[in-house]
């Protein structure tokens, strides 16, 4: 067994003595956020520069609270045979206060190991385990992807037949991934972190014949040009059809509202949510 796998097998045991409970009743897809605690030099720090440690750390919870919004308003506008759950998959390991306190309504799945796509099956796994017919993994780094395409891969996944959901990114890597069978050799042989993880992910589904349903490409924010259109998108009016990402629009007003990243004006203090943390406790 090697340490992948070792720390999956804690995981899963850990999560198979909290959650056994919500096998009974669980809604038909969950949804698990691919989520990092927001603690200063850990989180968003491709953001820096432009952006300071603590200022890509207040970022990282307010695109948190934004995400775990949209899947909300998705389950509320889902079709009457479609229900679904959110989940946060985390890290690192002791940060699971982090999450309790910011969203007390979303169930955890401790999800942290050295291969990213060890962290996508584990997360899969797990919400199968929690009785699921149907799974999702979502990046924390969309905070106003259109609520209709959450929705929609619900729908899709509610489908006879086993298919999965694919959402690529605008960099090469994919936004979302819906199952209805926790599909291995979909995560592996993937270059994860370059612009060749969804191609990738494709050939694995060709390879074990499996229908997939594409979805539009959207965006990850994970560098200043991606911020630029982030802020001209929640301000400007700049998409169609985006998730109004109320929290991550309230700290671009009161730190950057005229967009420019990388100096701060004299700001409007942020809502509560989405305010400035000193310090996350991990």
């Amino acid at each position: 067994m090697n340490a992948s796998e070792a720390g999956r097998e804690a995981h899963s045991g850990v999560a198979a003595s909290d959650h056994a409970h919500r096998k009974v009743g669980a809604a038909s897809c969950g949804i698990a956020v691919m989520a990092k605690a927001s603690a200063p030099g850990r989180a968003k720090t491709r953001l820096v520069p432009p952006l300071d440690y603590d200022a890509a750390a207040a970022l990282n919870t307010a695109f948190l609270h934004d995400v775990f919004d949209n899947i909300l308003l998705a389950a509320s506008r889902a079709a009457p045979d479609v229900t679904i759950a959110a989940y946060a998959a985390y890290g690192p390991p002791g940060s699971d206060d982090f999450f309790r306190r910011r969203f007390p309504g979303v169930d955890l799945i401790p999800a942290w190991f050295s291969d990213f796509g060890a962290c996508l099956l584990h997360a899969i796994e797990q919400m199968f385990a929690r009785g699921h017919s149907a799974a999702m993994v979502l990046n924390a780094d969309s905070p106003t992807l259109p609520t209709a395409l959450l929705s929609e891969s619900a729908a899709a996944l509610a489908r006879p037949g086993d298919r999965a959901v694919l959402g690529p990114s605008s960099d090469g890597g994919y936004y979302l991934l819906g199952l209805k069978t926790a599909h291995r050799r979909l995560f592996e042989d993937i270059a994860w972190s370059t612009e060749r993880v969804a191609e990738q992910t494709r050939e694995r589904a060709r390879e074990i014949g499996l229908e997939l349903d594409i979805l539009p490409e959207w965006y990850d924010v994970d560098d200043a040009a991606s911020l630029r259109r982030l802020h001209a998108e929640i301000f400007d009016g700049a998409a169609p059809t985006p998730h109004r990402a109320r929290h991550t629009a309230a700290l671009l007003s009161a730190l950057w509202p005229d967009g420019v990243f990388g100096r701060r004006g004299k700001p409007r203090m942020p809502t509560a949510d989405a305010r400035m943390p000193s310090g996350a406790t991990i």
